[in-house]
């Protein structure tokens, strides 16, 4: 959770216009961070966050269509997806902040958001969202295709060759969220650059067995996954059970031989997903934060060996790693516009294809 990607682009073909990173001022991280995660005074905590971030949502794309000399009468809409602070499908709800209102008030360009509840209404899992927007762009005719989205939680979009019926996706567990806060308490860093902290470390083999015992691994998909159930108090607690039951001399529990057990924990978990599939081989395309990782997409090519899975970055397909996500926001958000659904129902579940999204006009 560093910042807010955003992506002026238009569609069929695919092009992008203009792009910005701004990073969160760190208060408001802790504050996100904070919010994902029961504690005291939610709904006032809350509050005031929501309005901090769609203030600074509004800014940022004033600041992207002036540093551009975007024409804003040609904006149809914004995709404004915010920010997950609690998802919970197993209890019918989702939750993100970043108030369309403001965003639309300080930009004037209708806002489209609320993209996930409408899945989640219609019996889904509201999540993930993505691989419509990695088959509309990614699928191939003849070439078997995963799409791997390696954010905070990592999510495989599978692309069956020439077969649309056939696509479905789930988030296979944690990605960066575990191993950027671990390098955070540990280094200072945001993350491990290049997985250097963690390819200096040994997996420790007893206390990766323990994390893969989640639950959430042996679930079926369709499936999803995040903070919730991933997260640093949770991590303490399975080191903590981990060391209490050593009955020998265990490889040392040094901070890098646990930030490799992690590494570990989300390659396999991919491994997994994309060798239980149908899919024989192929191509993996990576995506998100991690696709700049390069000891974890190391790690990837020699799990997925085997079956002689190549493994590159989205670039080599024509988006930048850092733009994906954003810019299918961006396209939830012309799928909504034109009244077309944005969901894939073998994905999350839905009972049927539904548009995706609320609209505050200007």
């Amino acid at each position: 959770m560093d910042g807010v990607d955003f992506v002026a682009a238009s569609f069929d073909p695919l092009h992008v216009h203009a792009t910005l990173t701004v990073a969160f001022d760190p208060g408001l991280r802790d504050e996100l961070m904070a919010l994902t995660l029961p504690n005291d005074n939610e709904i006032d905590r809350m509050g005031k966050a929501d309005v901090a971030l769609a203030t600074m949502i509004g800014n940022g794309i004033n600041q992207l269509i002036q540093e551009n000399n975007l024409d804003r009468s040609r904006i149809k809409a914004i995709g404004s997806h915010g920010q997950t602070i609690r998802h919970r499908p197993e209890h019918g709800f989702t939750l993100q902040i970043g108030d369309p209102n403001i965003i639309t008030e300080i930009t004037q360009i209708p806002v489209i958001s609320d993209f996930r509840r409408r899945d989640m209404a219609a019996g889904g899992q509201g999540a993930p969202l993505v691989p419509a927007f990695h088959q509309a762009l990614f699928q191939h005719a003849t070439i078997h295709r995963v799409i791997l989205n390696l954010g905070g939680i990592a999510n495989v979009s599978m692309l069956p060759a020439g077969n649309e019926q056939g696509v479905y996706g789930f988030n296979t567990g944690p990605a960066n969220i575990l191993m950027d806060a671990w390098c955070h308490r540990y280094t200072g860093q945001p993350y491990d650059e290049n997985g250097n902290w963690s390819a200096y470390g040994q997996p420790i083999r007893a206390l990766l067995d323990r994390l893969q015992s989640h639950e959430y691994f042996s679930k079926e998909p369709p499936k999803s996954t995040g903070r919730e159930d991933f997260n640093l108090e949770w991590l303490d607690e399975q080191i903590s059970d981990w060391r209490n039951d050593l009955e020998y001399d265990e490889l040392e529990d040094t901070p890098e031989n646990v930030q490799a057990t992690l590494m570990k924990l989300t390659t396999r978990a991919i491994k997994k997903a994309i060798y239980r599939s149908p899919l024989d081989t192929g191509e993996v395309y990576v995506c998100g934060g991690g696709a700049y990782n390069s000891h974890m997409l190391e790690q990837l090519r020699w799990r997925l060996r085997k079956h002689n899975w190549s493994v590159q970055s989205t670039s080599v397909l024509g988006l930048a790693p850092t733009w994906v996500e954003a810019t299918a926001f961006a396209w939830l958000a012309m799928r909504f516009n034109q009244q077309l659904s944005g969901n894939l129902p073998t994905v999350t579940g839905a009972k049927d294809y539904r548009i995706l999204g609320t609209i505050t006009v200007v």
